[in-house]
Order: structure tokens, then sequence, then C-alpha cells
């Protein structure tokens, strides 16, 4: 057993999806495309107890918290620690965050407690807890994968199929504020999966970053998700002859390049992240 471990795991901006319930959590999940990015999250694993039976301390940006998904992958792995977790991006603003803690306690636990096991075990147990915890349904195998990740299938890595867009982009983002994932996805979802269905097609047929955020921006506006503050961010990059779209589930917008820069706002910028989850 180690001191500690630590890992990083970058941000993911989902642009479109479809939701797929399953009975089994590593089965549930959700189609669509997005961005990672390489602002996320370094976590570190300090081991308590090589027992679930302690419960786990966890901390995000300097203030003890409580994070599901967290605590369902130490149990999951059968021990007890300490969890440190630095963002440099917002929880519950559509950059999943609450899933890069869950995969990267997994990866750094899984080496503080030489659990010996594969990253697609350790992946499936990260996506399961998210799920359980109606926190996310795609980000966890996105961002293991990083790049520009098109998950054509639902679940974790033993079901999940993913391809991706060939191509690099600066990703300029604003958060307005917080969105409740559970209280979309406890909603009717058929207008929303319809919309996803369709944006993946599209994306599917051409995969590039301009068809991504075009479908992206189809979909926020199809499934009902635009917030105000979103729709006229997006507007104003448009007249600045950029692209821009919202991130699913948050107040948040982001642009392709300069969108929201030439737009008059003081975004936030970071790049598409070439790689995916990775120990320090």
């Amino acid at each position: 057993m180690r001191e500690e471990a630590t890992a990083f795991v970058p941000g993911h901006v989902t642009g479109f999806f479809s939701a797929h319930p399953h009975e089994d959590p590593t089965k549930a999940g959700s189609r669509g495309a997005g961005l990672t990015l390489t602002d996320g999250v370094e976590v570190t694993v300090r081991p308590v107890s090589e027992s679930a039976d302690e419960p786990p301390t966890i901390v995000l940006d300097g203030e003890e918290t409580a994070v599901e998904p967290v605590a369902t992958v130490l149990e999951a792995l059968g021990v007890s620690a300490r969890v440190e977790a630095d963002a440099d991006l917002p929880l519950g603003a559509g950059f999943g965050v609450s899933g890069a803690m869950a995969l990267g306690t997994a990866l750094a636990a899984n080496r503080a407690f030489d659990r010996k096991l594969s990253q697609n075990e350790l992946v499936t147990i990260a996506h399961g807890a998210e799920v359980r915890a109606e926190t996310g349904l795609g980000d966890v195998v996105a961002q293991a994968q990083g790049g520009v990740p098109i998950r054509l299938e639902p679940g974790g890595p033993q079901v999940n199929e993913l391809d991706a867009i060939p191509a690099r982009a600066r990703v300029e983002y604003v958060a307005f504020g917080e969105l409740s994932t559970a209280a979309v996805l406890s909603g009717d979802t058929d207008r929303l999966t319809e919309a996803g269905t369709t944006a993946l097609s599209r994306v599917v047929e051409e995969p590039t970053l301009l068809s991504f955020v075009y479908a992206s921006r189809a979909f926020a506006r199809e499934a009902g998700l635009l917030t105000d503050r979103v729709a006229a961010a997006i507007e104003d990059v448009a007249d600045a002859g950029g692209q821009a779209s919202m991130a699913m589930l948050g107040d948040t917008v982001f642009a392709l390049g300069t969108g929201l820069s030439d737009a008059g706002y003081d975004p936030a910028v970071c790049a598409t992240h070439p790689a995916g989850a990775m120990l320090r």
C-alpha cells in the first residue's frame, strides 16, 4: 500500500446526448458526443484503511464535501481513503467534474491500494457509480478516452463503442450557473432522445468539429434545454462570426476558437485534451 497516488482526469463538455436507462448501471448511459478539456480535475487518494468500514473523507478545492460517486467507487474497491480533488472547473455546470472525481478516485485508489484492476474495470466502476448517483451518463467513458469522443453505445467500456472526431481545437467557455442533471433526466426524455439520435446521426455521417457544434446547437434547441443566458451568448457569438453551443447539462456556453472573446465575453480558455485520464 502506497502513501498516496494521484490521477488527472480531463473535463468533458457534452454537446448532445440521448439517455438509455438499464437496471444495471454499468450498462445504462448515453449516446452522444463531446469535447474533453485540458482543464480538468487532479485527484489524490491517501489510504486510510483496506476496509470500506470507515467513511471516506472527500475534499474538493480545499473544502470537505459529499460526492456520492466517489464514495461508491471506494466502496466497490473495498477501501477507505482521504480523497482530495483540485478542479479547474465548476461543479454542476456541465463539465463532468463528478465523473472526473469518480474516475480519478478509481485510478488513484487502484494504485494506492495495489488492487491490480484493469483500465476497463476501473472505468466500469466509476461509470456505474456516476449513473447510480444520477450525476452523469457518459462523462466517465469519454474522459477515459480523451480527444473529441463519439459515444455510439451507452454503458461502460465493456459495452460502449467509442469513435472520435480526429481534430483538436481551442475551447472557450463561460459558466453562468448550475443545472440539475437528475432533474432533467427524471422528466420526459422522449423529446431529448429523439433530438440526440438525430444529432448523433449527423456527426457520424460527417465527423468534423463544425458538424459537432452545429449538431449540438440544434440538439439544445430541439430538446428544449437552452437557457436564456446561453441562448443570448450563442447569438452573440454567431453575430461575431463564431460557433458556440450549450454544455450538457449546465447553464454554460462553450465556443470553438475565439468566438466568445470576439463577442465581448471574458471566457476561460483551454483546449481539447489529446489523451484520456492518466496517473501522475
